[in-house]
This record gives C-alpha cells, structure tokens and sequence, in this order.
C-alpha cells in the first residue's frame, strides 16, 4: 500500500453458507443458502504516518 491510496474493508458475516449471489441489479447481495447476513464497511486511507478511517462517527473517535 502506498500514500495515498483509499480503500474500503467491506467484511460479511453469513449464518450459513459464505457463497454469495448478485441481484440482477448489480448491487444488491444476497447468500445462496438465503440464510442471513450483515455486512459493514469502513474506508481508510493510507498516509505518510499509517492509515486515516475516513469513516469512524464521532462516537468511535
């Protein structure tokens, strides 16, 4: 990872199977199994002294 760059962790925890499949809308995700599912994301970005979350709420600062 280099200065500069910004990613996003974007974990999925399943209650069943981790196989997933894309709605036809091209955005939606749902599980194979239709068990279900949470998913939760931050975005970093990486500086000159680690890493920035971009998208911590107050209450987690």
């Amino acid at each position: 990872l280099q200065e500069g760059m910004v990613f996003t962790i974007e974990p999925m925890i399943n209650q069943g199977d981790r196989r997933i499949k894309q709605k036809k809308d091209g955005w939606t995700v749902v599980t194979r199994d239709k068990k279900l599912s949470a998913q939760w994301e931050h975005t970093v970005a990486v500086t000159a002294d680690g890493v920035e979350i971009l998208t911590l709420r107050d209450e987690e600062r």
